[in-house]
């Protein structure tokens, strides 16, 4: 008997992917840890899944998160926490700095099934100091990060810099920038940059520090210096994209406000990516948040569907310099496949201001990481 033609054959009512522009019913087929076939497929294989009511994507990619296991304060386990929710790849948003980047490598990058890349943290200690990441002087040392950042090659995407009141303490947010901006130029790196969100540090001077290709997270919060001003999206926010910078959503326990997002979303500005910022209080939240819920809540605001599919998959693949190897169902890329069924009837949307919008909720069936059943 001939060995059958595939490992794996997934159909679902509907596959989409935004590079291909694939939009229907259809199927994958994998071969070992890769797509071997997409669309109408047929042939032999050892496995087949059907979900008719259901949607697949590729692999989801969480931009901004904390996947660790034993040292940030922040860190959850990515196996357990993004895996199972259609996340397969995710970044770090500063959980290790130069001080344990090698053990970051080895516990979380090189010991987990997700795929996980790091943002370092411009703190050497990282998410390991009891109240904040800046908290001795000799925490920030831009020489430090990039020194790591090189040596991290591809599994150090950036550096991640946050000039909020709780990160910064005592520090200057200004000069926390500076050195950020410094260890990014030094390892030709960009920023995931978290910014000051109150009025001692104007948004508009911050923005015009960043470089294209920095990435602005936390981009739909409603703090005293968010994206929007009387009703519509701040002139220096459409400078800084013009010039090149992206806005991430980072959603976490303060960043998501419905009526910031509604009001820029109206205006024509969507973010370049959707990101969870899921963190350890997030463990055990009912409903669970999570990057479907997260999208969901982008698309009750007023984003197309597509456009919010594209923003979990495709762009930020596109930003973590991973392009035709994830974010896309394309044939030889990697086997990443999440399957979201859409419940009518889930638990309400809510954002961090307790404000609620009904529409419904994707949510979770079946993830694939590599060709391998999660």
């Amino acid at each position: 008997m001939s060995e059958p033609e595939y490992d794996l054959i997934v159909r679902c009512g509907r596959v989409f992917c935004p590079e291909t522009g694939l939009d229907g019913p259809g199927a994958v087929a994998v071969r070992g840890d890769k797509i071997a076939a997409v669309g109408k497929v047929d042939g032999t294989t050892r496995e087949t899944l059907n979900f008719d009511n259901a949607l697949l994507l590729p692999g989801l990619v969480d931009l901004h998160a904390h996947p660790d296991k034993d040292s940030s304060r922040y860190g959850v386990d990515p196996d357990v926490h993004f895996l199972p929710r259609g996340v397969t790849t995710v970044m770090s948003q500063g959980d290790a700095g130069a001080n344990n980047w090698p053990r970051y490598r080895e516990r979380v990058i090189e010991d987990s099934r997700s795929r996980v890349r790091l943002a370092i943290n411009l703190s050497r200690p990282g998410e390991t100091n009891p109240d904040r990441c800046y908290e001795k002087p000799g925490d920030v040392d831009p020489t430090a990060c990039a020194e790591s950042a090189i040596e991290g090659g591809s599994l150090i995407w950036g550096i991640s810099v946050n000039t909020s009141e709780a990160s910064c303490g005592e520090f200057d947010p200004r000069e926390i920038l500076k050195a950020g901006i410094e260890a990014g130029a030094r390892s030709d790196r960009p920023l995931l940059f978290g910014s000051r969100l109150a009025r001692d540090v104007p948004l508009a001077e911050q923005l015009a520090a960043l470089r294209p290709g920095d990435v602005l997270t936390y981009c739909f919060n409603a703090k005293d210096e968010n994206l929007v001003e009387a009703g519509r999206i701040r002139d220096c926010v459409r400078e800084a994209r013009d010039r090149g910078i992206l806005f991430d959503i980072g959603h976490g326990m303060a960043s998501f406000a419905f009526e910031t997002a509604e009001v820029a979303i109206a205006d024509g500005f969507l973010p370049d990516t959707i990101s969870t910022d899921q963190y350890a209080r997030h463990v055990g939240s009912d409903p669970q948040h999570d990057l479907p819920r997260t999208m969901s809540k982008l698309i009750a605001a007023g984003m197309e569907e597509t456009d919010a599919f594209d923003r979990v998959t495709r762009r930020p693949a596109v930003i973590l310099g991973l392009t035709g190897e994830i974010g896309t169902l394309s044939s030889g890329s990697c086997a990443d496949l999440s399957i979201l069924r859409f419940n009518e009837n889930a638990a309400p949307l809510v954002d961090v201001e307790g404000q609620t919008r009904p529409g419904g909720c994707w949510e979770p069936v079946h993830t694939v990481r590599a060709g391998q059943h999660v």
